[in-house]
């Protein structure tokens, strides 16, 4: 089934409802909401939802593949299981957010505003969290290789589960993260240094 986001009313609200095995295209609203919604098994690839929140919402095996939610707002937002690869959150906010099992390649971070968030398990390599604010941010066990961290301190931050060959960051930037031994060693090599065995 395919349902066209045009037709829904400006400012719609979505309440108390269940999203599953369809597809969504298109662009929504200007800020439409979304809450205490279930998308379970939905294809929303290339889909445009700027300015959009989300609160209390759960994505489940879902494909947002280059969906553009630029400014939007999500609130208590699972990720679980979905296909992320290009997603676009430029200067959006995130807030008690986790993003579980996701493959999110190539995903777009940039200048976001997010804390209490969560990354667990899969891939977010060569994702671009340039100039972000990212406060009480977890990263459990999930592929970073040549994520983009310029502009954003990583301070505080527990890379040491990660898996990475490296990183775009300075060392102001790295500046006080969490990192393992064998990181440090690929992080020497990426600063210009020879790590004699």
């Amino acid at each position: 089934m395919e349902l066209e986001l045009e037709v829904m009313e400006q400012d719609s609200e979505f309440v108390d409802r269940i999203v599953q095995d369809c597809e969504l295209y298109g662009e929504a609203p200007y800020k439409a909401c979304f809450d205490r919604m279930k998308f379970t098994n939905v294809t929303m690839r290339g889909a445009r939802m700027r300015k959009s929140e989300f609160t209390d919402v759960i994505f489940e095996r879902c494909d947002l593949s280059n969906a553009d939610f630029q400014d939007a707002i999500f609130h208590r937002v699972v990720f679980k299981d979905c296909k992320l690869i290009g997603m676009d959150l430029s200067s959006g906010m995130l807030r008690n957010a986790s993003f579980i099992d996701c493959h999110a390649e190539y995903a777009v971070f940039r200048m976001i505003n997010a804390k209490r968030v969560r990354l667990h398990g899969g891939t977010f390599a060569y994702g671009d969290f340039f100039n972000s604010n990212l406060t009480e941010f977890y990263l459990e066990e999930t592929r970073l290789d040549q994520a983009q961290f310029s502009q954003t301190k990583l301070s505080g931050i527990d890379l040491s589960s990660c898996e990475f060959d490296s990183l775009g960051a300075t060392l102001p930037e790295l500046r006080g993260c969490i990192i393992s031994p064998l990181q440090a060693a690929a992080f020497a090599g990426q600063l210009g240094m020879v790590v004699k065995r």
